[in-house]
């Protein structure tokens, strides 16, 4: 509550931009140095003087002698440093503190460090190299500042870096592509400002490789490391590897963020080095060998840290405040590690009392008082370093204020109230206009006092919203409109005993059929009202209404039960006890115990429950130490007392925590975790746990907080989502945090909403399913109360890679150096593929590792293999990808390609029969026969009806053109035609013909025509591109690989567009599909 006298006064508040009081211009720096050699630490004051200068060291303030004294600008100088043991060694933490009139401010710390190097903690070690294969030599050594690394061979320094030869700053030598001129000895020189050392020599032996040397996957030999680097500083990540042939190596960060170019280069064969290192270059990175022209990889990763020092992002203000008034200084750092804040008074360390507290990044000043005059300091500092800022109090003291309440008295009412009296102030009383009543708990650190404002009318108060059996100090304030009285003294007084607000929650487990463990938490001394001095514990089975009861000791906080019955649900309460009676008792628990069986399933799991907030509750469980049985994963039942039991959510054997959001305030719920495996459900533990209530929006009589705005989501990977939101603008800085819900879009089981708690303003979601749309809200929790939920925002996850290999792998020869591959797409759900990748290979290439690589658009499903070599085996197999990334390849499918017979002879078609194979209808004689006497039978027609219109005096000219036009359409090279279950399949070796028009002006053969006569002449034509006049009379444009068909001829049966096992396939050939003609003049 606030003093209502406030509105009277008019308060000067200020904030001082320039600290024109006491300010530093220079502070210390950190300094590294020789021994026996002189250091200056700088400091330079300024302000009203005089301005006193000291220097303290670790927190002592420091003597001065001869050869450590203060300069005449107030800088401190070592004449010769000394790096003796102990106290007598000059290096550690310096600080300047200068004071005047105002007050004493201190500076930042600097640290002065004694060049040093010591021995080598690693020394490179003798190794044995084949020849081609690499060597690597490592050393290490601790100096400060930290040292150059050179190495030597036979005694002589090798460079920094060649084609072969790279050292890296960290101690690493790697030599790539091994040879024999390379063998002998290798040493390691550490250099700094102190000294030089040389390590033992290590023998590169060079033994001869294989020849001819086999085929090796690659391997990583030299892994990067996790590494913490400070801020501006070098990261080397190295990564070498081994393979033949030689992998590539190449780096990406595992969230899939860009590796920034300008401060990142790459060392040697793959050491990646990061230069002025800042926060955002921390993160996974990813270091994958692979070998040239396969799929072959291994991947290796590290987690770059980035350290920082503080850095302030809210500053304390200087404020003017009255006596009896209050000062709030807010002070916030950013750093990593965390920076820890510690607020100074003149330059010394502030203690929490009854009026000063410290809430996280606050100094909060109660009743202030004259002494309260200061200059005040935030220092924030890690292991990186500190930062400090400063802001002034100026007390503003009024005169003829009342003198302090007298007599202040307090005695006890009840376990929750005491009345307290006092009387009026011996001077100026008649100027009060009200009292301020003060009071907290007597016991502890950092209790919070409160405070009530009551009229002048009375001097009797009873404050009623105490604890029981809790000791409370009180004081009063006298107030007159221009200030405030002195404190008055302190009264002590303690609130009595009641009986315990609530039972304990109980915890259940078996260890046996036989036996319930029962466990309980001891009441919060909100709850227990006193102390607690017993507990009765009562159980029974759901089926008999016999009750039985045990009373334990106050002190006693689990019991097991024995003797009961397997297989039995049973019912369990307790009550709580103090001297003044019993409280009210817990509602009845349920818990089965494990059938008797020989059956070896997992034990009961150590079950813990947290309330985050008044709806959500956090579930952590790990196995029972005993537990010797295999866990396929568990189950999570909870349900709200009174309410039946809601259906299992299960999770992985890894799992070990869950969010249940979503829950009412104030309510009791009921929370039961097993563990399974393949013999059936294990012994279970039950629990429960009561939610806090939501301090109410007529309980604060504050609105509640605006929700966040600006959600943004972005999904980073298959199976996680980044949200970021914004945080509502709020006119306190007290600690937010937030819930974030996250379900699929349509889900229907409102126990499968995951919610996820976080005080950060973004979140990575993960483990999420692949390729499914989700819906976040967030809201945010300040001070007990709830923000309704954010608009919703959609964000669907990337599919996953293909997992397996396309299914249903044929191959099928249909021409003598040509075959047909088919494929089915990979047996998986809700995987996209965007791209096949057919590889093929002789037998002879397939032992070189020398694969054909043919690649086919995702909707494509069929390939054809050409230019085959006859009597060869070969290898095909194919993958599915997709944007995510490759997946296996198939099992590899033999093909046998027959030697050249004799001319005539076809390899698909048997003599005399008509053969099948894998969907293809092959065409034989007999089949033939039947055409022949189709055709017959049609060209009979024709010439009928070319008789009938010539005796009707039509045009002789077009019968004599018409007849053998259709004639020759007929008969033209129907003998290697292939039929599938969609229509004719064109022969692939066919060359394209352009047919010329008909005209009776033709070119003379050397036997002259007679005149009138009509004669059809042809020509190759070369050009791919030109149909031939066949096919645009059949309405057949021939295919060509990578391109689509024409729209008209998507509607027909020979459109291009085939069909293997239902499968659809499209686009075979990458030429275009020729006509088979003889190469004669046929005059018609």
């Amino acid at each position: 509550q606030s003093f209502f006298f406030l509105d009277i006064y008019i308060f000067i508040s200020y904030s001082v931009l320039s600290f024109s009081e006491l300010f530093f211009i220079k502070e210390p720096l950190d300094v590294t140095v020789i021994r026996k050699e002189a250091a200056i630490l700088d400091c330079q004051a300024r302000g009203e003087a005089p301005i006193d200068v000291r220097w303290l060291k670790s927190g002592v303030q420091i003597a001065e002698n001869e050869r450590v004294y203060l300069l005449s600008n107030g800088s401190l100088f070592i004449s010769e440093v000394e790096s003796r043991r102990g106290d007598k060694s000059d290096e550690g933490f310096y600080q300047c503190l200068a004071q005047n009139k105002y007050g004493a401010i201190l500076s930042q710390k600097a640290h002065l460090t004694i060049a040093s190097i010591s021995s080598f903690s690693v020394q490179p070690t003798s190794i044995v190299a084949t020849e081609g294969s690499v060597a690597r030599f490592s050393c290490k050594i601790v100096a400060h500042p930290p040292p150059i690394i050179t190495w030597e061979f036979n005694r002589v320094t090798l460079p920094l870096a060649t084609e072969r030869i790279t050292v890296l700053p960290s101690g690493v030598l790697q030599i790539q592509g091994v040879q024999q001129a390379d063998a002998g000895n290798y040493r390691c020189i550490a250099t700094n400002i102190s000294s030089r050392r040389r390590s033992t020599e290590a023998t590169l032996t060079v033994t001869p490789g294989p020849r001819p040397q086999l085929p090796q996957r690659p391997r990583i030999i030299a892994s990067p490391q996790n590494i913490s680097v400070s801020l501006h500083q070098t990261a080397i990540l190295e990564c070498m590897a081994t393979g033949n042939p030689r992998p590539i190596i190449s780096w990406s960060r595992a969230d899939s963020k860009p590796i920034d170019v300008y401060n990142t280069k790459v060392l040697g064969n793959g050491n990646l080095i990061i230069t002025d290192i800042k926060p955002q270059h921390g993160g996974v990175y990813l270091c994958r060998a692979t070998t040239p022209g396969t799929r072959n990889y291994t991947m290796a990763s590290a987690n770059v840290t980035v350290l920082a020092p503080p850095s302030l992002v809210e500053w304390p203000e200087s404020l003017t405040r009255p006596r009896a008034g209050t000062a709030r200084f807010v002070c916030h750092a950013e750093g990593n590690p965390t920076p820890r804040i510690t607020w100074l008074k003149n330059g010394e360390k502030v203690h929490s009392n009854g009026r000063i507290k410290m809430y996280n990044s606050k100094l909060v000043i109660n009743q202030i008082i004259p002494e309260d005059d200061a200059i005040y300091q935030c220092q924030a500092e890690n292991e990186q370093g500190s930062v400090l800022t400063m802001a002034r109090l100026i007390v503003v003291m009024s005169e003829d204020r009342p003198s302090a309440p007298r007599n202040i008295r307090a005695d006890t009412v009840s376990s929750s109230a005491i009345l307290l009296a006092w009387e009026r102030p011996l001077y100026n009383s008649d100027k009060v206009i009200a009292y301020s009543v003060h009071y907290m708990k007597a016991e502890g650190l950092n209790n919070e006092e409160y405070q009530i404002v009551i009229g002048n009318d009375t001097t009797r108060y009873i404050i009623d919203d105490l604890e029981p059996a809790h000791n409370y100090t009180f004081y009063v304030v006298a107030y007159m409109p221009m200030g405030a009285s002195r404190m008055s003294d302190n009264v002590f007084q303690h609130t009595l005993e009641d009986v315990p607000l609530r039972a304990p929650e109980l915890s259940l487990t078996s260890r046996s059929p036989t036996d319930i463990q029962v466990s309980w938490q001891p009441l919060p001394d909100k709850l227990s009202r006193g102390r607690v001095c017993s507990y009765r514990l009562s159980y029974r089975t759901s089926s008999d209404s016999a009750v039985s009861q045990i009373e334990l000791p106050g002190e006693k906080t689990q019991h097991l039960l024995e003797n009961l019955q397997p297989d039995t649900i049973y019912l369990l309460r307790i009550v709580a006890a103090t001297s003044v009676g019993w409280g009210e008792q817990s509602a009845w628990t349920s818990h089965r115990t494990p059938k008797a069986s020989g059956a070896q399933v997992p034990l009961a799991p150590e079950l813990h429950l947290e309330s985050l907030n008044c709806t959500t509750i956090l579930v952590r469980w790990q196995l029972a130490p005993r537990n010797s049985a295999s866990v396929r994963g568990y189950k999570l039942f909870y349900h709200e007392e009174s309410q039946p039991e809601s259906t299992p959510v299960q999770f992985h054997a890894s799992d070990n925590k869950h969010t249940i959001g979503g829950l009412d305030p104030r309510k009791k719920y009921h929370v039961k975790i097993l563990a399974y495996n393949v013999v059936g459900d294990g012994y279970q533990a039950d629990q429960t746990i009561s939610t806090p209530g939501c301090v109410s929006v007529r309980d604060r009589l504050v609105p509640p907080p605006p929700p966040p705005h600006n959600v943004y989501a972005k999904t980073n990977s298959s199976t996680a989502v980044f949200l970021h939101w914004g945080r509502p603008a709020f006119t306190s800085s007290h600690t937010v945090n937030y819930t974030v819900r996250c379900n699929p879009v349509g889900l229907q089981n409102a126990s499968l909403v995951l919610y996820l708690q976080t005080s950060e303003q973004s979140l990575h979601v993960r483990d999420l399913e692949p390729n499914t749309k989700y819906e976040f809200a967030v809201r945010l929790h300040l001070d007990q109360l709830s923000s309704p939920w954010s608009p919703v925002v959609y964000q669907s996850t990337f599919p996953k890679a293909p997992m397996r290999p396309p299914s249903n792998i044929k191959v099928t020869l249909i021409e003598e150096d040509t075959a047909l591959v088919s494929w089915k797409l990979p047996d998986e759900l809700n995987v996209p593929v965007t791209r096949y990748t057919i590889l093929y290979a002789s037998r002879n290439d397939w032992i070189a590792g020398e694969w054909q690589v043919m690649e086919r658009e995702g909707t494509i499903t069929m390939a054809l293999l050409e230019n085959l070599k006859p009597g060869q085996v070969y290898f095909v197999k194919v993958s599915a990808s997709n944007d995510m990334g490759d997946g296996p390849f198939s099992h590899a499918v033999e093909l046998t390609v027959q030697e050249d017979l004799p001319l005539g002879h076809d390899l698909r078609v048997s003599r005399g029969s008509t053969t099948f194979s894998d969907s293809f209808y092959h065409l034989d004689q007999k089949s033939m026969t039947g055409i022949s006497v189709g055709v017959c039978i049609a060209l009979i027609c024709i010439i009928i009806c070319a008789f009938i219109i010539i005796c009707r005096g039509k045009n002789r000219y077009l019968v004599s053109l018409s007849i053998p036009l259709l004639l020759l359409l007929f008969l033209q090279g129907g003998t290697e035609l292939i039929i599938n279950s969609l229509g004719p399949v064109q022969h692939t070796a066919e060359r394209k013909r352009k047919w010329f028009s008909f005209s009776s002006d033709v070119k003379k053969e050397t036997k002259p025509t007679q005149h009138g006569t009509t004669v059809l002449t042809y020509e190759e034509e070369l050009s791919p591109n030109q149909p031939t006049n066949l096919q645009t009379l059949l309405g057949r444009p021939g295919d060509t690989e990578g391109s689509s068909n024409s729209e008209g001829s998507h509607a027909t049966g020979d459109s291009g567009r085939y069909s293997h096992d239902e499968t659809e396939l499209t686009n075979l050939s990458s030429g275009p599909s020729k006509l088979r003609n003889r190469h004669t003049h046929t005059p018609l």
